[in-house]
Protein backbone atom coordinates (compact mmCIF):
# COMPACT_ATOMS: atom_id res chain seq x y z
CA UNK A 1 0.00 0.00 0.00
CA UNK A 2 1.42 3.39 -0.94
CA UNK A 3 1.81 6.12 1.62
CA UNK A 4 -0.16 9.31 1.46
CA UNK A 5 1.63 12.40 0.15
CA UNK A 6 4.47 13.28 2.53
CA UNK A 7 3.99 16.03 5.07
CA UNK A 8 5.73 19.35 4.93
CA UNK A 9 4.95 20.28 1.33
CA UNK A 10 5.38 24.03 1.19
CA UNK A 11 2.58 26.27 -0.02
CA UNK A 12 4.59 27.37 -3.05
CA UNK A 13 4.59 23.92 -4.58
CA UNK A 14 0.87 23.48 -3.97
CA UNK A 15 0.04 26.20 -6.48
CA UNK A 16 3.04 25.83 -8.79
CA UNK A 17 2.58 22.11 -9.46
CA UNK A 18 -0.91 22.26 -11.04
CA UNK A 19 0.17 25.11 -13.33
CA UNK A 20 3.37 23.29 -14.23
CA UNK A 21 1.36 20.17 -14.99
CA UNK A 22 -1.09 21.98 -17.27
CA UNK A 23 1.64 23.94 -19.05
CA UNK A 24 3.63 20.79 -19.75
CA UNK A 25 0.52 18.97 -20.95
CA UNK A 26 -0.34 21.83 -23.30
CA UNK A 27 3.07 22.16 -24.92
CA UNK A 28 3.49 18.41 -25.30
CA UNK A 29 0.02 18.13 -26.80
CA UNK A 30 0.78 20.97 -29.19
CA UNK A 31 3.97 19.24 -30.30
CA UNK A 32 1.91 16.14 -31.05
CA UNK A 33 -0.65 18.13 -33.02
CA UNK A 34 2.13 19.81 -35.02
CA UNK A 35 3.56 16.40 -35.84
CA UNK A 36 0.14 15.50 -37.27
CA UNK A 37 0.13 18.81 -39.15
CA UNK A 38 3.49 18.01 -40.74
CA UNK A 39 1.88 14.82 -42.07
CA UNK A 40 -1.28 16.70 -43.19
CA UNK A 41 -3.61 14.49 -41.17
CA UNK A 42 -7.27 14.95 -40.21
CA UNK A 43 -8.58 16.83 -37.18
CA UNK A 44 -9.30 13.54 -35.41
CA UNK A 45 -5.68 12.51 -35.90
CA UNK A 46 -4.57 15.90 -34.55
CA UNK A 47 -6.60 15.26 -31.41
CA UNK A 48 -5.31 11.70 -31.04
CA UNK A 49 -1.69 12.74 -31.44
CA UNK A 50 -2.19 15.63 -29.00
CA UNK A 51 -3.82 13.44 -26.36
CA UNK A 52 -1.27 10.62 -26.57
CA UNK A 53 1.65 13.03 -26.47
CA UNK A 54 0.15 15.22 -23.76
CA UNK A 55 -0.83 12.55 -21.24
CA UNK A 56 1.26 9.54 -22.28
CA UNK A 57 4.21 10.18 -19.97
CA UNK A 58 2.06 11.08 -16.98
CA UNK A 59 -0.06 7.98 -17.50
CA UNK A 60 3.02 5.76 -17.45
CA UNK A 61 4.26 7.52 -14.30
CA UNK A 62 1.00 7.11 -12.42
CA UNK A 63 0.74 3.43 -13.32
CA UNK A 64 4.29 2.79 -12.08
CA UNK A 65 3.98 4.68 -8.77
CA UNK A 66 0.50 3.33 -8.04
CA UNK A 67 -1.28 6.68 -8.19
CA UNK A 68 -4.70 7.22 -9.79
CA UNK A 69 -4.15 8.00 -13.48
CA UNK A 70 -4.45 11.77 -13.42
CA UNK A 71 -6.59 12.37 -16.49
CA UNK A 72 -9.13 9.69 -15.56
CA UNK A 73 -10.38 11.68 -12.59
CA UNK A 74 -10.49 15.21 -13.98
CA UNK A 75 -11.29 16.60 -17.37
CA UNK A 76 -8.76 19.43 -17.53
CA UNK A 77 -5.79 17.47 -18.99
CA UNK A 78 -7.75 16.02 -21.91
CA UNK A 79 -9.50 19.35 -22.44
CA UNK A 80 -6.09 21.04 -22.70
CA UNK A 81 -4.94 18.40 -25.20
CA UNK A 82 -8.00 18.83 -27.40
CA UNK A 83 -7.73 22.63 -27.22
CA UNK A 84 -4.09 22.39 -28.29
CA UNK A 85 -5.09 20.21 -31.23
CA UNK A 86 -7.73 22.73 -32.29
CA UNK A 87 -5.24 25.60 -31.97
CA UNK A 88 -2.81 23.77 -34.27
CA UNK A 89 -5.58 22.84 -36.72
CA UNK A 90 -6.80 26.43 -37.16
CA UNK A 91 -3.32 27.96 -37.32
CA UNK A 92 -1.50 28.18 -40.68
CA UNK A 93 1.65 26.07 -40.69
CA UNK A 94 3.73 28.91 -42.10
CA UNK A 95 3.58 30.88 -38.83
CA UNK A 96 5.22 28.10 -36.82
CA UNK A 97 9.03 28.27 -36.57
CA UNK A 98 11.03 25.52 -38.25
CA UNK A 99 11.92 23.98 -34.89
CA UNK A 100 8.56 24.55 -33.21
CA UNK A 101 8.06 20.89 -32.34
CA UNK A 102 11.54 20.62 -30.82
CA UNK A 103 11.17 23.77 -28.73
CA UNK A 104 7.68 22.93 -27.51
CA UNK A 105 8.86 19.45 -26.70
CA UNK A 106 11.82 20.96 -24.83
CA UNK A 107 9.61 23.12 -22.63
CA UNK A 108 7.37 20.14 -21.91
CA UNK A 109 10.40 17.96 -21.23
CA UNK A 110 11.78 20.33 -18.60
CA UNK A 111 8.42 20.91 -16.92
CA UNK A 112 7.36 17.27 -16.85
CA UNK A 113 10.78 16.15 -15.58
CA UNK A 114 10.28 18.31 -12.52
CA UNK A 115 6.59 17.59 -12.07
CA UNK A 116 7.05 13.84 -12.47
CA UNK A 117 9.81 13.73 -9.87
CA UNK A 118 7.80 15.94 -7.51
CA UNK A 119 4.70 13.77 -7.74
CA UNK A 120 6.71 10.60 -7.20
CA UNK A 121 8.29 12.07 -4.05
CA UNK A 122 4.88 13.06 -2.76
CA UNK A 123 3.70 9.47 -3.22
CA UNK A 124 6.48 8.20 -1.03
CA UNK A 125 8.85 7.07 -3.79
CA UNK A 126 12.55 7.21 -2.74
CA UNK A 127 14.71 9.93 -4.34
CA UNK A 128 16.47 7.89 -7.06
CA UNK A 129 13.33 6.15 -8.37
CA UNK A 130 11.53 9.49 -8.10
CA UNK A 131 14.11 11.10 -10.38
CA UNK A 132 13.67 8.22 -12.83
CA UNK A 133 9.91 8.81 -12.76
CA UNK A 134 10.65 12.39 -13.79
CA UNK A 135 12.53 11.09 -16.83
CA UNK A 136 9.72 8.64 -17.67
CA UNK A 137 7.09 11.38 -17.36
CA UNK A 138 9.09 13.71 -19.60
CA UNK A 139 10.20 11.23 -22.26
CA UNK A 140 7.34 8.84 -22.93
CA UNK A 141 4.97 11.34 -24.55
CA UNK A 142 7.58 12.25 -27.16
CA UNK A 143 8.40 8.58 -27.72
CA UNK A 144 4.72 7.76 -28.31
CA UNK A 145 4.37 10.74 -30.68
CA UNK A 146 7.37 9.71 -32.77
CA UNK A 147 6.20 6.09 -32.92
CA UNK A 148 2.75 7.16 -34.14
CA UNK A 149 4.26 9.52 -36.71
CA UNK A 150 6.72 6.91 -37.95
CA UNK A 151 9.62 9.28 -37.22
CA UNK A 152 13.00 8.33 -35.72
CA UNK A 153 12.52 8.50 -31.96
CA UNK A 154 13.74 11.74 -30.45
CA UNK A 155 15.33 9.65 -27.68
CA UNK A 156 17.68 8.00 -30.20
CA UNK A 157 18.95 11.25 -31.69
CA UNK A 158 22.50 12.20 -30.68
CA UNK A 159 21.71 15.57 -29.09
CA UNK A 160 20.88 15.80 -25.39
CA UNK A 161 17.32 14.73 -24.56
CA UNK A 162 17.04 12.11 -21.85
CA UNK A 163 20.14 13.67 -20.30
CA UNK A 164 18.35 17.02 -20.01
CA UNK A 165 15.35 15.32 -18.39
CA UNK A 166 17.59 13.40 -15.99
CA UNK A 167 19.47 16.57 -14.99
CA UNK A 168 16.23 18.45 -14.33
CA UNK A 169 14.65 15.62 -12.33
CA UNK A 170 17.89 14.90 -10.49
CA UNK A 171 18.39 18.56 -9.66
CA UNK A 172 14.89 18.80 -8.19
CA UNK A 173 15.28 15.70 -6.04
CA UNK A 174 18.72 16.83 -4.87
CA UNK A 175 17.59 20.36 -4.02
CA UNK A 176 14.54 19.15 -2.10
CA UNK A 177 16.71 16.65 -0.23
CA UNK A 178 19.03 19.51 0.70
CA UNK A 179 16.12 21.43 2.21
CA UNK A 180 15.58 23.98 -0.55
CA UNK A 181 12.07 25.41 -0.81
CA UNK A 182 10.14 23.27 -3.28
CA UNK A 183 8.93 26.19 -5.34
CA UNK A 184 12.50 27.43 -5.72
CA UNK A 185 13.72 23.89 -6.43
CA UNK A 186 11.14 23.55 -9.21
CA UNK A 187 12.18 26.81 -10.82
CA UNK A 188 15.89 26.00 -10.74
CA UNK A 189 15.43 22.44 -11.99
CA UNK A 190 13.12 23.58 -14.80
CA UNK A 191 15.67 26.14 -15.99
CA UNK A 192 18.43 23.52 -15.90
CA UNK A 193 16.41 21.11 -18.05
CA UNK A 194 15.26 23.79 -20.49
CA UNK A 195 18.75 25.26 -20.75
CA UNK A 196 20.33 21.92 -21.59
CA UNK A 197 17.64 20.98 -24.09
CA UNK A 198 17.75 24.45 -25.66
CA UNK A 199 21.52 24.21 -26.03
CA UNK A 200 21.09 20.83 -27.68
CA UNK A 201 18.59 22.24 -30.18
CA UNK A 202 20.60 25.35 -30.98
CA UNK A 203 24.13 23.93 -30.92
CA UNK A 204 23.60 20.20 -31.51
CA UNK A 205 25.04 19.61 -28.06
CA UNK A 206 25.46 15.89 -27.41
CA UNK A 207 27.27 13.36 -25.28
CA UNK A 208 30.23 11.43 -26.74
CA UNK A 209 29.11 8.41 -28.74
CA UNK A 210 30.48 4.89 -28.42
CA UNK A 211 33.47 4.49 -30.75
CA UNK A 212 34.90 1.04 -29.98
Amino acid sequence: MHSLPIQGVVEASSWIMPWLDMAATAVFALSGALAAASMRKTLITFMFFAAVTGVGGGTMRDVLIGAPVFWMHRSAPITVCLASALAAWFTPRRIWPAHAIEWLDGVGLAAYSVFGAAKALEWGIPPLPAAIMGVVTASMGGIFRDMLAGMPSIVLRPELYVTAAACAAGAYVTLVGAGVDRGMAMSIAFLIGLGLRGAAIQCNLSLPQYQR
